[in-house]
């Protein structure tokens, strides 16, 4: 599985939902890097299962146990990091059906085709939303990293089932007691220090290009668009385009962000905007058509299980750490 990303430093995210563990392999993290183990705690803990109603009530303490990579103070010492979350709460029953008839909107039809019928399917197996924990894991240490270098990055959750604002909620509620789910936008943004203009390549390098790659292999993704996105087709020229400025400092702004801080591939020194588009959950307890892969006839599925009624949720921090990782990656060689 291709399961890795990055070009000077090397992430890789392995394990399955029910199996033992999830983990995360970075090669040639910097070293000399302090991890404060509090705030990692905090982000990985904005991430996990189990909190509230609106999320799944599969309940997991999501501590990070680090096998390699760091030194007795804590630091990161230059040696491959390596750290593993252990699965507790599994309930591998609620997916005996499923190796039979593929859930609609998931990955187990693909998965039964792409490995002849031996994917592991419960929880999702490797294609579940799951394997974002260790993602966290890595992002949430990047994050610390950048945030020396003065790169700041955030995100939240703009819209989940049509509704905007203080609606938000009661979309993902409404579709939690009816047995259903929605999707979401999640908006982010890096702010960095005009130091770091300049960054990525043109054509297939942009930075553009190196986030998209990420955020995509993001469980549940199914749009990523950078600045004005898909409304810079609607726009003219003159609407679109940003106004370059010179500031009280001599240093070049833009009047608008349209573009989202990237032009032709590289950053222009205002803040990267963009916004992923997260899908439904496909897991819902509404009777759905499918199909019997053994008897090859169609049949009916009411998935069972705990399951979050928007994914997009729980999701603003695996974006955040997304960025981090691809940010820290195309910095760490300046």
């Amino acid at each position: 599985m291709s399961s890795e990303f990055g070009t000077n430093i090397k992430y890789s995210i392995f394990g399955q939902s029910h199996g033992c563990a999830v983990g995360v392999l970075v090669d040639r993290f910097p070293a000399g890097e302090e991890i404060n183990f509090d705030e990692l705690k905090k982000f990985l803990d904005r991430r996990k299962p189990g909190q509230g109603d609106l999320t799944t009530k599969r309940s997991e303490s999501d501590e990070p146990v680090f096998l390699s990579g760091l030194n007795e103070k804590n630091r990161t010492c230059g040696a491959p990091l390596c750290a593993i979350i252990e699965n507790h709460d599994t309930r591998s029953g609620d997916y005996a059906e499923i190796s039979d008839r593929p859930r609609p909107g998931h990955a187990d039809y693909t998965a039964y085709i792409k490995y002849k019928g031996h994917a592991d399917l419960r929880g999702g197996g490797h294609f579940s939303g799951r394997l974002t924990a260790p993602l966290c894991i890595a992002g949430g240490i990047a994050l610390q990293i950048l945030e020396r270098r003065g790169v700041s990055i955030s995100a939240k959750l703009i819209e989940a089932g049509g509704a905007k604002g203080e609606e938000i909620f009661n979309a993902i509620k409404e579709a939690s007691l009816t047995g259903n789910s929605v999707g979401g936008i999640v908006e982010c943004a890096i702010d960095y220090p005009q130091k770091f203009s300049g960054l990525g390549e043109p054509m297939f390098d942009g930075v553009e290009s190196q986030l998209a790659k990420v955020l995509f292999g993001i469980p549940a993704v199914k749009g990523v668009e950078f600045g004005a996105g898909f409304e810079a087709a609607r726009m003219s020229g003159v609407q679109n385009n940003d106004a370059f400025r010179i500031n009280d400092s001599g240093e070049v702004f833009t009047l608008t962000n349209n573009a989202g801080g990237i032009l032709g591939g590289i950053t222009n020194g205002m803040p990267i905007v963009f916004r992923v588009a997260f899908k439904p959950t496909p897991s819902i307890s509404i009777n759905q058509k499918t199909v019997s892969l053994a008897e090859r006839k169609n049949a009916e599925i009411s998935v069972r299980g705990r399951h979050d009624p928007c994914v997009a949720l729980r999701a603003v921090p695996v974006v955040e750490a997304a960025a981090a990782c691809v940010m820290l990656d195309m910095i760490s060689v300046l």
